[in-house]
């Protein structure tokens, strides 16, 4: 679990919860800025002891593989996990460069210095000074309030009705500056990955050009390296669309908070002020407290929060309530008050005061007291608008009228559906589309009065206007689940089932959708318009949760991810039915999905880091020998994480010799799935994982090898491998399994292929041979030398 996101609607309730947060995002920037510091102290080395370069390489090295991005929410992309491990990876060549001891170029500073100090300077400056705003108007805030409240009620009502007026503009001007402070703190998150990892990039690339033995380590670096632009451009092109959807829900929240609490267990929350009675000569003192109020239980829970103190918890306290009693202003020298009885301290009231008259309302209806007022605390989740835009016979009309307007006039125009119409025209073309009169008489193929962009804004607001996403609320999480773990071929399946689960209407349009998205891509070298564009693009108009919070924005990259599978497997998954041998998922177990594919064939250890929320047990092993799991390890309980027999995986052959090994941890498994949040869709995960192609009950011998992330034992076949000589120079290969390529410098065989000028490669583990006229790798446990 990386970093929470920060909600916009906590701004307003600023719990003690909301604040461990925003100190969590603190020290987070915090040790980034000590880490660029030191890195560019690093670099400066570089340049001033050429004598001394190979020990500033390993310091800069080590700092590099130290070093670990965090993440907002509960899973990265692979593009993030792609940027994850270049530091990684940049730490490797590093090792390899230090081994010529060539001096390097003094072109450090333009490539690395000055972009990390301009990086710190204007964007972790910026959120300095952000935080010493914030908290100079915390301490303005609360005292004021405190000040406030210890008005007396005998003053004159314009003096108090003045007050009350100072207190609340002030209070605005607050969460005005927290909102501000909340968003630029989560910008600063997402966008130092690629902000600080393009300096770096430039900065490798440079330094290879300056050693005399560099040409071959650049030309290895290549491929890397274009691999790792695309991951940084994809997102940088997400940040971008994520960035905007904050910004519009900010700004809905700045509109009308109240409309946009977030839902809660609790049927009221917020701050009370607590009258705590001491002996007579010191009367008595008003703490705050942070108060939760259950109304089934009639639980009501008090802890004790002083934000201008460190913001540290006190002991909290838990009674069951009894009654609720309003204080009327003659009865005590201070406003706002009620009452509160426990039901195991009859008779002894305690005496709370809210912030405002309309604060105590709402706390006396949620209590169950005098002058309840009809709104709750907590809002339910707000329906969405419904506009004029259905899912009928005159949406499909529309549709396709704009569709062959586009693929007649506009396909091989740049920035096809990225670039926007005129919002005015865009409304009038729509309102036009969608009247059957004048829709009839609008010829969009041969009209020049309507702009290609005009179109295709208008074809994308139909879709936004539609009562339910294309691919429905029921279905959005479940499509977001393969997105986030799985192995590319899993996740083609798993999204290739739950389109076939979609209604038969929107699963029509969907089709006749992609399929026109997929000639978009196909004329990308025109249009400018990638696969991962379009996902940009029709990710948020495709699919949206039914609830608005800055969570389900942090989603966005996955939507996208989901739209980008549509398009890259449209006649698979439209042009068949799903796979009926695998049956529907409904296990609630969590079995490991597969390993991601391997991003480099060079050496180098791996980081354990999480794949994914749906696998938080796995890790990336670190070395290139997988350990054996636990013996403690459960295998039946339904809480840890399903696995296979080790019959069964003697079933499934050798597994392919990957550093990157999944394994399951028996300690921590259980805890997880039964503190699994409700909304996560376990059963997904399951189906992600059912993709094997074959069941126990095969042959050994006929059985294609497990993928990469098995952990057990090799079954009897595989012992083949121990008779392999350690070094391996022009010899001939039988392939005793079938094996599909998942890298392209990799091979794909079938059993019985016989494999021309073997050799050892670099990779432990791997072979280098010729098939077909073509060399690449072979997995070593998958041949036997003739």
């Amino acid at each position: 679990m990386g970093l929470q996101p920060l909600e916009f609607s906590d701004c307003y309730l600023d719990s003690p919860w909301f604040r461990e947060r925003i100190r969590a995002h603190e020290a987070e920037l915090e040790r980034t800025n000590k880490f660029i510091k030191e890195l560019i102290k690093d670099g400066k080395n570089l340049i001033a002891a050429t004598k001394s370069l190979s020990a500033a390489q390993r310091k800069f090295a080590h700092s590099l593989r130290d070093f670990k991005f965090e993440f907002i929410g509960d899973a990265e992309t692979d593009d993030e996990r792609c940027i994850d491990a270049s530091l990684r990876e940049f730490s490797n060549f590093l090792k390899n460069l230090e081994e010529q001891r060539e001096i390097m170029a003094l072109s450090v500073t333009e490539t690395l210095i000055k972009p990390l100090e301009k990086f710190r300077k204007e964007q972790l400056g910026a959120v300095k000074e952000e935080k010493k705003k914030f908290d100079k108007e915390t301490e303005k805030n609360y005292s004021l309030i405190d000040k406030h409240l210890n008005l007396s009620a005998k003053k004159k009502d314009s003096h108090l009705q003045e007050a009350d007026l100072q207190v609340e503009q002030n209070r605005q001007h607050f969460y005005e500056l927290s909102l501000e402070y909340v968003c630029k703190l989560q910008e600063i998150q997402e966008r130092k990955k690629f902000e600080f990892v393009e300096p770096m990039l430039s900065f490798f690339q440079g330094m290879f050009t300056f050693y005399h033995q560099g040409h071959e380590l650049s030309k290895d670096f290549n491929h890397y390296k274009m691999e790792l632009q695309i991951n940084i451009q994809n997102t940088r092109n997400r940040f971008e669309g994520t960035r905007s959807e904050v910004e519009e829900l900010m700004n809905k929240i700045r509109q009308n908070p109240k409309d946009h609490k977030r839902a809660s267990q609790f049927t009221a929350e917020g701050y009370l002020y607590v009258q705590e009675k001491r002996p007579a000569p010191f009367g008595s003192s008003w703490v705050k407290h942070y108060c939760m109020y259950r109304k089934t239980a009639k639980k009501f829970n008090m802890i004790p929060f002083e934000h201008r103190s460190g913001g540290k918890l006190g002991d909290g306290e838990v009674f069951f309530l009894k009654e609720c009693t309003k204080r009327h202003a003659d009865s005590i020298d201070r406003r706002f008050c009620f009452d509160i009885e426990a039901a195991d301290r009859p008779g002894i009231p305690l005496t709370v005061q809210a912030f405002s008259e309309e604060e105590r309302k709402q706390w006396l209806e949620a209590l169950g007291g005098k002058e309840a007022l009809f709104h709750s605390f907590n809002r339910a989740i707000i329906p969405r608008a419904e506009g004029g835009a259905q899912l009928d016979k005159m949406g499909f009309t529309v549709l396709r009228k704009c569709i062959s307007a586009v693929e007649t006039r506009g396909i091989n125009d740049q920035g096809l559906y990225r670039v926007v119409g005129v919002s005015s025209k865009v409304q009038r073309l729509l309102s036009m589309l969608m009247d059957v009169k004048t829709c009839n008489e609008l010829d969009l193929e041969n009209s020049v009065d309507w702009e290609v962009k005009t179109i295709t804004s208008a074809l994308k607001q139909y879709l936004r206007s539609l009562p339910e996403p294309l691919m429905t609320y029921e279905l959005h999480g479940d499509f977001i689940v393969p997105a986030k773990s799985g192995s590319p071929e899993s996740r083609v399946n798993a999204i290739h089932f739950l389109v076939h689960k979609l209604p038969e209407k929107n699963k029509e349009m969907l089709d006749i959708l992609v399929k026109h998205l997929t000639n978009v891509s196909n004329h990308s070298k025109q249009n400018l318009m990638t696969v991962a564009n379009l996902g940009v693009v029709f990710g948020p108009t495709l699919m949206r949760p039914q609830e608005e919070t800055v969570a389900a924005i942090m989603d966005l990259k996955f939507q996208n991810i989901v739209v980008e599978i549509l398009i890259e497997n449209h006649e698979k998954i439209f042009g068949s039915l799903p796979d009926t041998s695998f049956p529907e998922p409904t296990c609630l177990s969590v079995s490991p999905p597969n390993a991601p594919p391997r991003q480099s064939k060079r050496q180098g250890q791996r980081t354990k880091r999480p794949v994914a929320v749906y696998n938080l047990c796995l890790e990336l092993e670190d070395g290139d020998n997988p350990n054996p799991l636990k013996e403690d390890t459960p295998t039946s309980s339904q809480d840890s994480l399903s696995s296979p027999s080790p019959t069964t995986s003697a079933a499934h052959g050798p597994p392919r010799p990957d550093k990157n090994h999944l394994l399951a941890d028996g300690g921590s498994c259980g805890d997880w799935a039964s503190a699994m949040p409700s909304q996560t869709r376990p059963s997904m995960v399951q189906w992600l994982n059912l993709q094997s192609p074959t069941t126990p009950s095969s042959s050994p011998a006929l059985t294609p090898p497990s993928p990469r992330s098995s952990p057990f034992p090799l079954s009897p076949a595989a012992s083949i491998v121990d008779k392999l000589p350690e070094c391996v120079i022009n010899r001939k290969a039988r392939a005793v399994y079938p094996c599909e390529a998942e890298h392209s410098s990799e091979l794909s065989f079938e059993i019985g292929a016989i494999f021309e000028d073997v050799q050892t490669s670099r990779e432990p583990g791997w072979l280098e041979g010729t098939l077909n006229g073509k060399r690449g790798l072979i997995p070593q446990n998958y041949v036997k030398l003739l």
